[in-house]
């Protein structure tokens, strides 16, 4: 499962990559310091999959701590991002990790 959910994220960071959604500079600390859902107060729904998800699970994997067994972000990114070409491969793997996880 772990293997398969480091396929997806970096499937995510491709597709992002692509649709020249991925950012080379960092946002502001404060947005990382946000207490809203995604940090909707400072970013927009690519910059918490750059910055925030994709990080964090990368972080989950590599210290071998438990993966949330339910997460529902997909809906979330598809009505943030819902005029973004390529919508739909963007939430593939998206989708993908939610189902994975929700096996375990």
């Amino acid at each position: 499962m772990q293997q398969q959910t480091k396929k997806y994220l970096r499937d995510l960071q491709k597709i992002l990559q692509e649709l020249n959604l991925w950012q080379t500079v960092p946002p502001s600390e404060q947005a990382f310091a946000s207490t809203q859902p995604f940090a909707i107060d400072y970013l927009q729904a690519h910059e918490w999959l750059q910055w925030i998800f994709i990080p964090r699970m990368w972080a989950l994997l590599e210290s071998g701590a438990v993966l949330p067994s339910k997460i529902a972000i997909s809906p979330y990114v598809e009505e943030a991002l819902k005029e973004q070409e390529r919508l739909g491969e963007l939430l593939r793997p998206i989708i993908e990790i939610e189902k994975l996880l929700s096996q375990c």
